[in-house]
């Protein structure tokens, strides 16, 4: 399979590049993105085949369906951290919580956020192929809370490569921010920014882009590449859990092949929703990717009006910090794939000089075909917490919370929630929504776990008394300057 470009092709970068090359150098032309040009096709045959079988089994008769250049060794390799999780035999557990919705726990990995399903095999490949190629790589990922300790876990003390990784000050919940400054791998090194995650993206994309330090780079015998889902190595992955939901849900006999399911997806870079999107256009019956925003609902509006408007918007901080994002990378593949690359460019660039673009009438239409979208205010997510908590003896996160007022509003079908992280990473917010009362990261986990009876998970508890190893914050415009000095 090879890959295209989102924006069209400069005439300087390869018009098609492979699967390896995608993921090694994934800034493409004119500051877009790699997409596949083509996605295989899933039948009946394909998901009668898989309702016996198990996760990992999945997960690679679905990467051969994409052929990429892998092999088959390396793609057993990495499929196989999937054993690291919780349970080895489900790394992603379905719970029905009520009538027609049912959770996709998404958290049951080393850092216990979705990233993990992801990054653990996308980091083993990477690494693998640097070493194979004798090439060093830093790896640079900006994080609103989960990236971050996801990406530093997996290529941690890995040969050939280097991380640089690029937190908000304050932007992280605590035991976020401990998981990334704790990390003690020779090869990392992590940067809070006086900024949000926008500023941590913006930088990332400048320096994937700016052709001055990728040679400074060279100089040094470094090649540059990205753990953010702007890489599509993520995102391969991420279509995986999908196609296993609706499985899952055929396996109970909640439906038969061709009933249709939603999906409801708490979004800030709108990977995970992407890959929703590419199961569905692979064949996988699903009615609509529900989209879950805080109040930062810049994709609400998008997909409810048309308008990506960032003009007189400044971004919120929210009990979902992770979701706190204005500039979600993945709608552009979405974009591409509906509109074509001329297209995308355009409404790319009228974002970028503008803060602004605007879909047609008929595009917009295009875009509701596959997409709905609301958002919840904290007050509405606390209150969620709080009631599956006592009533339903379901604890969930706040990003999970805001899937919630979606599944009320679309019960024609079954619906499948994402849940994103765990509740211990956000433990004070969860502590409040339920006794209306504040407390720092260990004693809301501690009052949670006890009033509950959820057990803490060991790598949570032994944050707290980990050395704190990077305590590096700058100002945004010094973070190509301090990745130089790490190097």
């Amino acid at each position: 399979m090879q890959f295209i470009e989102t924006r069209g092709n400069d005439g300087v970068k390869p018009k098609e590049v492979s699967f390896s090359e995608a993921i090694l150098n994934p800034a493409a032309s004119y500051g877009g993105l790699y997409v596949p040009k083509s996605l295989p096709s899933l039948d009946e045959e394909f998901f009668k085949k898989h309702q016996a079988s198990s996760y990992k089994e999945l997960a690679f008769d679905l990467l051969k369906k994409f052929d990429i250049d892998i092999e088959d060794d390396l793609l057993q390799e990495a499929l196989d951290l999937y054993d690291r999780f919780d349970d080895p035999k489900n790394p992603v557990p379905v719970v029905q919580v009520r009538d027609g919705l049912y959770v996709a726990e998404l958290y049951h990995g080393p850092t216990r956020a979705f990233k993990d399903m992801a990054l653990q095999p996308f980091g083993h490949i990477l690494s693998a192929l640097a070493k194979r190629r004798g090439e060093n790589y830093l790896i640079l990922a900006a994080t609103s809370g989960d990236t971050g300790p996801a990406t530093l876990e997996t290529f941690k003390n890995k040969p050939n490569i280097k991380v640089a990784c690029l937190y908000p000050a304050g932007g992280t919940s605590d035991v976020q921010r401990l998981q990334m400054v704790t990390e003690d791998g020779k090869n990392l090194k992590v940067i809070g920014i006086k900024g949000d995650f926008d500023d941590a993206q913006t930088a990332l994309k400048n320096l994937l882009a700016s052709e001055r330090f990728k040679e400074t780079l060279s100089q040094k015998g470094i090649k540059l590449s990205a753990a953010n889902s702007v890489n599509f190595g993520r995102i391969i992955f991420q279509i995986i859990y999908h196609i296993h939901a609706y499985l899952e849900l055929l396996r109970r006999d909640v439906i038969t092949f061709g009933q249709k399911i939603h999906l409801i997806v708490p979004s800030g870079n709108f990977g995970n929703a992407l890959g929703g999107y590419y199961a569905k256009k692979m064949g996988t019956p699903i009615d609509k990717i529900l989209i879950a925003s805080n109040a930062n609902n810049v994709l609400t509006e998008l997909i409810q009006n048309g308008r990506y408007d960032l003009r007189n918007k400044s971004l919120i901080k929210t009990t979902s910090p992770a979701m706190d994002i204005l500039k979600s990378s993945n709608v552009e593949r979405v974009l591409f794939d509906k509109f074509g690359a001329a297209r995308t460019k355009e409404l790319m660039e009228d974002l970028a000089t503008k803060n602004y673009y605007e879909l047609t009438s008929e595009e917009l239409a295009a875009l509701r075909e596959d997409f709905d979208a609301d958002f919840t205010t904290d007050e509405e997510v606390a209150a969620t917490i709080k009631e599956y908590a006592l009533e339903h003896r379901y604890l969930m996160d706040p990003h999970t919370a805001t899937t919630i007022k979606l599944y009320k509003k679309h019960k024609e079908y079954p619906c499948v929630a994402y849940s994103t992280a765990e509740w211990t990473k956000f433990a004070p917010s969860v502590l409040q929504a339920i006794e209306g009362r504040t407390a720092r990261d260990q004693e809301a986990l501690e009052a949670i776990s006890k009033r509950l009876g959820v057990a803490i998970p060991d790598r949570i508890k032994e944050l707290f008394s980990k050395p704190i190893i990077h305590d590096t914050v700058v100002e945004k415009e010094k973070i190509e300057e301090e990745i130089l000095r790490f190097l």
